[in-house]
């Protein structure tokens, strides 16, 4: 018997058992709904457990390797049990081990496999759960290369022989300037029609800002090592870039299902952000450079391929998707966000810079003078569905959305969202046919782009 420690946390007191194998017994469930969080390696698997679902037992099976990331996982879970307001009441049943996979496999003492952390194997963890009667509820990305793409189409081939449901997360979805972004693109008589553009002014721009060092939940973000291997977090162009591709198929071709044969991948490159010990050491918590990232250290700085840019056209329409990373916001600041759709009447832009106060806002520059199309759609549609939302002309002549800060509600609070819209589709079996060929779209144009750059 490998020597395997027990955990459980119950309203954020921790207990433990050593030497025992199997999760321990508890009463049975009638939720509908019991989670297994596998190798809890991102602070995103966490981040889904800061709300309780009515659906969700409250008991969590964690199976994971000892070390840092579980601690970090049951620290935040704990926190939010712990809290003042709010508090939620997550019990976590932990098996550790380093076979951690082939217990969660043996056991399966819940129905729904969480997955965010190393995205080399994640695939793999992905296609153990599907092939032993496991849904799975993935952070993005399901995959890094064009290997990890072949299996992912395979995988959901078998998922849906089998009714599992395997879905990733997109919380870029519920960020309110982007739904009024699409709100607005599908308003002929403001936006006219998308246009086609070209490789030097796309129809769509996208463009995300992020940093190294952070603070989420009010607590500074270490993050481990391994997130600085793009061999095992995946380069700039195939990480958070799955959002912003998500976003440009979402936004364009609303309801619509894609094929990969969509796809035209015209130029794509990546660039590294480098950081210096000092800095490692900051975000990490590790005093030197680990043996497994020597190969891209040099005069002891680390160079990290965590940029990436891609320009390609879907269904002819020129699309460039951006990434940068750099190591810490100035002060006052935070991640940003910017976004171009061009259309034949008007554009659609946010920005997220100083003049916004970092918050995503977005504008309308009108190409046809249809004002009143606009402030009907605003006063007579909009506001019906957001209540409080308005228009202020600025001094360049574009119309600004004053959206109330109450829509403002974070990335954080994203995950409950797009959890709660998973959890629908797993009890309504309502999930839009079009979700899954454009998944596979979505990680096709990520590895395409991913093999466009290495060929340079």
């Amino acid at each position: 018997m490998k020597n395997t420690a027990l955990v459980a946390i119950a309203a954020g007191i921790l207990l433990s058992c050593e030497n025992k194998e199997h999760v321990s017994e508890l009463p049975e469930s009638n939720a509908e709904i019991t989670i297994m969080s596998l190798d809890p390696g991102h602070f995103h698997a966490g981040l889904i457990h800061k709300s309780m679902y009515p659906q969700v037992d409250s008991t969590v099976y964690v199976f994971a390797p000892e070390g840092a990331e579980l601690k970090d996982y049951m620290g935040r879970l704990a926190g939010y049990n712990n809290r003042e307001e709010e508090p939620t009441a997550w019990n976590l049943q932990v098996s550790t081990g380093e076979d951690y996979l082939e217990k969660m496999i043996a056991t399966t003492p819940g129905n729904v496999m969480m997955v965010a952390g190393k995205n080399d194997r994640k695939i793999d963890y992905i296609s153990a759960a599907i092939a032993n009667g496991i849904n799975v509820y993935a952070d993005k990305p399901l995959v890094i290369d064009k290997s990890g793409f072949d299996k992912l189409v395979k995988v959901f081939d078998e998922a849906g022989q089998k009714d599992l449901l395997l879905y990733d997360i997109m919380t870029e979805r519920f960020e309110i300037s982007t739904i009024l972004q699409k709100e607005l693109s599908m308003v002929p008589a403001v936006f006219g029609k998308l246009e086609k553009g070209t490789l030097e002014n796309p129809a769509i721009t996208k463009e995300s800002v992020h940093h190294f060092f952070k603070y989420v939940s009010g607590n500074p973000l270490i993050r481990p090592d391994w997130f600085f291997d793009t061999d095992i977090e995946g380069t700039g162009i195939v990480d958070v870039t799955t959002h912003l591709v998500d976003l440009v198929q979402w936004e364009a071709f609303p309801n619509e299902t894609l094929d990969t044969t969509d796809v035209k991948m015209l130029t794509a490159k990546l660039w590294p952000t480098v950081l210096d010990s000092a800095q490692f050491r900051l975000v990490t918590g590790k005093t030197e450079f680990p043996g497994f990232l020597l190969k891209n250290v040099s005069d002891n700085k680390l160079s990290v391929d965590s940029n990436g840019e891609m320009n390609y056209t879907l269904k002819g329409v020129h699309s460039k998707v951006s990434v940068i990373w750099n190591f810490q916001a100035p002060e006052g600041t935070a991640d940003t966000h910017y976004s171009m759709m061009r259309g034949t009447k008007a554009n659609l832009i946010i920005q997220q810079g100083q003049d916004e106060n970092y918050v995503a806002t977005l504008y309308v520059e009108l190409l046809d003078g249809q004002d009143e199309a606009l402030i009907s759609m605003v006063k007579n549609g909009l506001q019906e569905r957001f209540p409080g939302l308005d228009l202020e002309k600025t001094a360049d002549g574009k119309y600004k959305i004053l959206i109330p800060e109450k829509y403002h509600n974070g990335h954080e609070a994203h995950f409950a969202q797009v959890t709660e819209k998973y959890l629908e589709y797993f009890t309504n079996k309502n999930m839009p046919a079009w979700e899954i060929p454009n998944m596979i779209v979505k990680y096709y144009t990520t590895t395409e782009a991913l093999k466009k750059a290495k060929e340079k």
